[in-house]
């Protein structure tokens, strides 16, 4: 008898090659997670195609409790919220061994790019998929026991290879485009849903320089996110770049993007899953947003329930309320929330 998986399917066509090539080793079961925007009957359609067993899982509470709360009350706080991140180890997986538990399954499994494998004693560890695709960054919140049931079928395969592989198998959404929008937000803009969701949005401000003086005024400092550069509307000497962000006194702090420079980030809550625990200095490649670009640095305790990461090369803009993933080659040791950092001018010596 084969094993039980639930998996999540969402329409598109990751998840429609990861339930196909499950089926081979699984008995698959499909869930699509109903965050209360539609969209559900593109994924029962996949499922029928597929000839799997389909339900929907409301996780609208869930959402709403943990991510969609949260994303506000940092906008506001004139931070740069992840909701991805949060919503994963939150939401998303607890939701989907729910079902799992419901239908008997021993595993879940989602269409993401990336990889489990097993390390001394057991322990489940979390790797990078393929270069291309990778999406292990917005996994690394997960914990061991989550990951430890957890699939992840395309991890050795990049997007192209899988659409490919969709169009072999006669998947009707081999040419389905990607949603890269927070699913929550569809039409991408957050501002936007905060203003109609937060009874007293922040009102427009100053933009100011680093001393002080008034360069301009802002529509609220939730528009805007740190180093961003574009739809500023100030002119001077020079192109501005955000570079802090002030919820107090309402301001945003502009300059020319020279003092966006870090070789110090201050993080909070590590998740770590290549260790116990971090008990002294570790040597990682860091990702500070969701992109390829790692930078080698340490990472080093810094009082309970914080790390220090320092970095070898200066990183443009760490941003508070994004995470801060760390690498040990394609293996990752951990994770922890960024809360802010040392200008490299501004860092102490060793």
């Amino acid at each position: 008898m084969k094993p039980k998986v639930m998996l999540g399917l969402s329409g598109g066509v990751d998840s429609a090659v990861a339930a196909a090539l499950l089926r081979e080793n699984y008995d698959v079961s499909c869930a699509w997670l109903d965050i209360g925007l539609g969209g559900g009957e593109d994924a029962a359609a996949m499922a029928d195609f597929l000839g799997l067993p389909f339900r929907t899982v409301d996780i609208r509470a869930a959402l709403e409790h943990y991510v969609c709360q949260d994303f506000a009350r940092e906008y506001l706080a004139g931070r740069t919220p992840l909701p991805c991140a949060r919503c994963n180890p939150l939401v998303k997986f607890p939701a989907l061994l729910s079902a799992a538990g419901e239908a008997g399954a021993e595993h879940v499994a989602t269409g993401h790019y990336a990889r489990i494998s097993h390390g001394p004693g057991g322990r489940v560890l979390l790797r990078k998929g393929r270069p291309a695709n990778d999406q292990s960054y917005m996994l690394a919140r997960l914990t061991p026991d989550l990951l430890r049931r957890t699939l992840f079928p395309l991890g050795n395969y990049e997007k192209a290879e899988v659409r490919a592989l969709a169009e072999e198998m006669g998947l009707p959404v081999a040419h389905k485009p990607d949603s890269m929008e927070i699913c929550f937000i569809p039409n991408g803009d957050y501002a936007a849903w905060l203003d109609r969701r937060v009874e007293t949005p922040p009102p427009p401000g100053d933009f100011v320089d680093r001393e002080g003086n008034v360069l301009g005024r802002h529509r609220g400092i939730h528009h805007y996110t740190l180093g961003q550069g574009r739809g500023l509307g100030v002119s001077g000497p020079h192109r501005y770049y955000v570079t802090d962000i002030r919820p107090g006194e309402g301001t945003v702090v502009l300059s020319d993007g020279s003092d966006l420079m870090a070789s110090r980030v201050l993080c909070s809550r590590p998740n770590w899953l290549a260790v116990d625990d971090l008990t002294g200095p570790m040597e990682v490649t860091v990702r500070l947003r969701h992109s390829r670009t790692e930078t080698e640095g340490t990472v080093l305790p810094s009082g309970l329930g914080k790390v220090e990461v320092r970095l070898k090369r200066p990183a443009r803009a760490p941003t508070p309320g994004q995470l801060a993933v760390f690498y040990q080659g394609d293996v990752v040791a951990g994770s922890a929330w960024i809360e802010g950092s040392a200008r490299e001018q501004d860092a102490p010596p060793d």
